[in-house]
């Protein structure tokens, strides 16, 4: 099955947020219509344990930890979806940013 839009999944610490949802933006992500900069975000929790050779923006190595997040989520088109990623993986904070990209069925094969 082919598909031509994806959405993209992030998590993000509560002070970058704005930063990395104008970034996905910028880039052409959450373009629906005559609508743009759309998103989608939910409040969480991430945790993670970072490695003795890890250089983690919160929390310290070798020390578990719970951070607040903001899950953003945004639709763009299959073809943008690489440039809006690096963009927002140059916005992100984090040394690893976690992210998904999910693909979207195209409604005209319903």
């Amino acid at each position: 099955m082919d598909f031509t839009r994806v959405k993209i999944v992030v998590n993000v610490p509560p002070e970058a947020t704005d930063a990395v949802r104008e970034a996905l933006g910028k880039a052409g992500a959450g373009q629906l219509g005559e609508y743009s900069f759309c998103s989608f975000a939910i409040l969480g929790k991430g945790y993670f344990l970072p490695s003795d050779k890890a250089n983690p923006y919160i929390g310290e190595r070798g020390q578990f930890e719970s951070v607040d997040e903001e899950r953003i989520e945004v639709t763009c088109d299959r073809d943008k979806a690489l440039v809006a990623v690096k963009a927002m993986k140059a916005a992100h904070p984090y040394e690893e940013v976690a992210y998904d990209i999910y693909p979207l069925v195209d409604e005209d094969i319903l």
